[in-house]
C-alpha cells in the first residue's frame, strides 16, 4: 500500500509521474503530454498565479474555459490510474472518490465566473480545488455507505 500512496503523491505533483514510476512509460508520457497541452492552452500557470495572489478578476479573464474544464478529469484520472496500477484500489467502488473529485472539480471551474463567496469570486483555481476536495470527500462517504450496505 505504501507503494501505491507514493504513486498518488507523484501524480499529484505532476500527472504522468506515477505511471512512469509504475513502469508504464507510454501511458506516463501520454499523461505528461496531455497535461502540458491542457495547461498551456488553458493558461493554467498564469491563472494559478493570479488566483493565489488574490487577483481573481484577472484569473477569470485569462482562463480559457474550453481547455481548463478538461483539466480536473485528466488530473484525477492520472492519480487514480497510477494508484490502481501500483496495486491500490482493489476494494469495491474505490474509484468513487476520484470520479467524484473530477466531476465536482469540473463544476467548480465551470461556475467560477458567476459563483460568489461572501461577495467575492474565488476564481477557477480555488473553486475548482474546492470542488475537487469536496468531491473526493463525498466519494469516500458514498463508497463507505455502499460498502457497508453491501456487507
Amino acid at each position: 500500500m505504501t507503494n501505491a500512496v507514493e504513486k498518488i503523491f507523484w501524480s499529484i505533483a505532476f500527472p504522468g509521474f506515477g505511471q512512469i514510476l509504475n513502469g508504464k512509460l507510454v501511458k506516463g508520457f501520454a499523461f505528461i503530454f496531455i497535461e502540458y497541452l491542457t495547461n498551456v492552452n488553458a493558461n493554467l500557470n498564469e491563472v494559478i498565479i493570479f488566483s493565489f495572489t488574490g487577483d481573481f478578476k484577472q484569473a477569470i479573464e485569462k482562463t480559457n474555459y474550453e481547455w481548463i474544464m478538461f483539466y480536473p478529469c485528466v488530473y484525477c484520472f492520472a492519480i487514480w490510474d497510477a494508484y490502481r496500477d501500483a496495486g491500490g484500489g482493489k476494494s469495491p467502488y474505490s474509484f468513487l472518490p476520484a470520479v467524484s473529485s473530477a466531476y465536482f472539480g469540473t463544476l467548480g471551474v465551470t461556475f467560477s465566473p458567476v459563483f460568489k463567496i461572501f461577495g467575492a469570486m474565488p476564481g477557477p483555481i480555488l473553486l475548482g480545488l474546492t470542488g475537487m476536495i469536496a468531491g473526493a470527500l463525498l466519494g469516500w462517504v458514498v463508497q463507505a455507505v455502499i460498502s457497508s450496505h453491501n456487507n
